[in-house]
Parts: C-alpha cells; sequence; structure tokens
C-alpha cells in the first residue's frame, strides 16, 4: 500500500514545529512551565500581600495591569537587561508618576496620553531603568479611571511601586529557589591576570569587543541582550564550531596517566619539593580514598604558605574522560588555570591535561589542516 499520506505528515511536522519553536533563543518547555509557575505564584502573591499592607478600599487597587506585563520580563526571561530590579521598579513608578503628572497638567486627553508614554520612555532611558511595562504604567495613570484618579499623586507610590518592590522580591526567592540566577550579572569580560597591558591571551585573536560594537552598529538595530552576555555568547559559537570540527578527540586520548599527586595531610614542604622535582605548575591533592581535593601550585605556597594542605590547596578544574579535548582551550587559556584533571564519577583521578599537552594537540590539529588543505590544492 503507498504512503499517500506522507507528503501530509511532514507537512504537519512542519506546522507543527513552526508552531510550538520558542520565540525566544535558548527558551526551553521547562523554562516556559518554570515562567509560568513563578507568574502563578508571583502575581497572586503580589494581590494578596499589597492587600494585607495597605487594605482594599474603593481608590486603591490590588494589584495593577502593568504587573501582568512585568511577569513575563521577570520569570520568562529573568536575564533580559529589561527584567532586572531597577528597571522594573524605577521604570514602572518613574513611568506612573510621568503619568499622572501629565494628567494633571495636560487637560486634553488625547495629548496627555501621547506626552505621558513618550516622556515615560524618555525617562526610563535616561535613569537606565527602561522596562516595557512602564509604558503602560504611565498610560495607567492617565486613562485609569476615576478611582485612580482620585489617588493622585499617590498612585505612583501605592500601588505601583509597592507591587513593584513585592513582585521582584518574589522573583528573586523564586529564581533562587528554582535554581535560577537572579539577579542575572553578565560575565566578567576576559582579563589580563598578569598585571601587563596585554590583551588577555583569548581575545589576542578572534574577534575583539570594538567588532561585536561595529557589528552591532551595522545591524542599526537594539536587541534585548546584555553586550558582555552577547560577547560571550559569540565567543561560545567559536568554541562550539572547534569542538564539532575536531570532537572525535577525547581527553581520554590525550590525557597524561602517570600523574604526581599528595595526600591530603602530608606537609606542605613534600608538596614544595614534588613540584620542583618534576618540574610541574600544578600538584592534585587527594583524600585517604584517593578522591580528588583540589590542587596546589608553586603560587598557593607562595601566598598562603603557612597551614595545611586543606587550608592552601585551590579548587581543581576537571573534566570528563570522553569530552573533547578541544573544550579544555577557554579554562587553559584564561590565565588563571594550569592543567585540568579528567576524573571518573567517584571524582578518582583519570589523567591530567595541561596547558603543554593542549598546545600539543593545536600544533597538530593545525598541521594535518594544513596538509589536507595542501593535498586537496595538489588533486
Amino acid at each position: 500500500m503507498s504512503d499517500t499520506a506522507g507528503p501530509d505528515r511532514h507537512a504537519d511536522t512542519l506546522l507543527g514545529s513552526r508552531l510550538f519553536r520558542p520565540i525566544l533563543a535558548g527558551a526551553t518547555l521547562r523554562e516556559r512551565l518554570i515562567g509560568c509557575l513563578g507568574a502563578l505564584i508571583g502575581i497572586a502573591l503580589t494581590g494578596l500581600m499589597t492587600g494585607w499592607m495597605v487594605g482594599q478600599g474603593p481608590h486603591i487597587p490590588l494589584i495593577v495591569a502593568p504587573m501582568g506585563a512585568t511577569a513575563v520580563l521577570l520569570f520568562a526571561v529573568p536575564a533580559s537587561p529589561l527584567a532586572q530590579p531597577w528597571p522594573i521598579i524605577g521604570g514602572n513608578t518613574i513611568s506612573a508618576l510621568i503619568g499622572v503628572t501629565a494628567a494633571h497638567f495636560i487637560p486634553n486627553p488625547v495629548l496627555a496620553i501621547g506626552v505621558g508614554v513618550s516622556l515615560a520612555i524618555a525617562a526610563m532611558s535616561f535613569t537606565r531603568s527602561l522596562h516595557p511595562p512602564g509604558g503602560a504604567a504611565a498610560l495607567t495613570a492617565l486613562i485609569g479611571g476615576p478611582a485612580i484618579a482620585s489617588s493622585g499623586f499617590l498612585f505612583p507610590f501605592v500601588p505601583v511601586c509597592l507591587n513593584s518592590i513585592i513582585l521582584v522580591s518574589l522573583g528573586i526567592a523564586f529564581h533562587r529557589i528554582s535554581g535560577r540566577k537572579y539577579p542575572h550579572v553578565p560575565a566578567a569580560p576576559p582579563a589580563n591576570v598578569h598585571g601587563t597591558a596585554d590583551l588577555p591571551a583569548p581575545i589576542r585573536v578572534g574577534f575583539h569587543a570594538r567588532d561585536v560594537d561595529a557589528a552591532l552598529l551595522n545591524l542599526n538595530e537594539t536587541l534585548d541582550i546584555d553586550r558582555t552576555d552577547l560577547d560571550r555568547l559569540l565567543r561560545e559559537v567559536e568554541s562550539q564550531a572547534l569542538v564539532r570540527a575536531h570532537g572525535a578527540l577525547d581527553c581520554q586520548a590525550v590525557m597524561s596517566r602517570d600523574v604526581v599527586t599528595i595526600g591530603l595531610h602530608e606537609p606542605l614542604a613534600r608538596a614544595r619539593d614534588l613540584l620542583l622535582r618534576h618540574n610541574i605548575r600544578t600538584l592534585p591533592v587527594v583524600d585517604e580514598a584517593g578522591r580528588l581535593a583540589g590542587t596546589l601550585g608553586l603560587r598557593e605556597l607562595a601566598l598562603r604558605g603557612e597551614g595545611s594542605i586543606a587550608q592552601v590547596m585551590s579548587e581543581a578544574r576537571t573534566a570528563k574522560a570522553s569530552e573533547p579535548v578541544v573544550s579544555l582551550v577557554e579554562p587553559l587559556t584564561n590565565g588563571h588555570t594550569h592543567a585540568v584533571l579528567v576524573t571518573g564519577e567517584d571524582r578518582r583521578i583519570l589523567g591530567i591535561i595541561t596547558q603543554t599537552d593542549l598546545l600539543a594537540v593545536l600544533t597538530r590539529l593545525a598541521s594535518t589542516k594544513a596538509f589536507d588543505l595542501s593535498a586537496a590544492s595538489a588533486a
């Protein structure tokens, strides 16, 4: 029997993928469900707590409509610069205050709503509190009806500012409980840890910050992402492309297996002796069960050279044996890490990959690619 429904099923699949494809990059079903739950809890408790704090009267609504839009940003896209605490609290309050002021001084309602919203955008921009629901807060102050009009200049503070503070507080608590980081802190750009004027090693080649700025200028669009987050995203794209091109070579194939270690309770003098005798920069520390506890280097011994190994050692950077070795480019070129420990599920040391090991691998990959290109050219 012929499958005449095949093309129809394919069309249905494409239609379904278009309908349910997330509109925001990085969004997953799990993230959306967490956002829905957060909005449910946040909005309900904000109204409840506002009513408990100020009472429910004819002139004071429990919650204003812009809080619904604020909840979308706060719980669905918490990393957005527009969803941070100051834009929420400052943007909503400042905009509502401008709306009330416009209503007070401009008798023509059509002119008042236009001036109120436009001035709210300007004020939020200059105060670095741009928040889309702020426009709705300004509009609510202008056309909210007799109850809001009778509140006058109290309205921007109760309930708008109060709603915003309560909702942000609930958002912080909810995101912490659900394992998200909020308020969002953009990643720090790579820094030179050696105290010299040179650019950090990871950004001496490839694109620079000024290239990102130039690209944004050429796009001539405003993107809802922090500038440093965009830089970090592009560098992660570079890293993923490198892994895709050379992902077959894993850490297990490259690591040194005869690893020099020291016990957690051995004297610091022995640690110094092992570092110098084996001419290594990273000395793994293991506990009584042979599991990785941390690392030691001459720097740690020089800066914190008194006390026990447990007091002096630093946290170890680890990788799995199956990870692509090129995924270690970032940690081994950031100026902080000299070696990555390859460990099993029980944190027992399987091997170690140093900066020298990584350099040898990258040199080999580069020479192989050059050979392949030369052969293709000759053919």
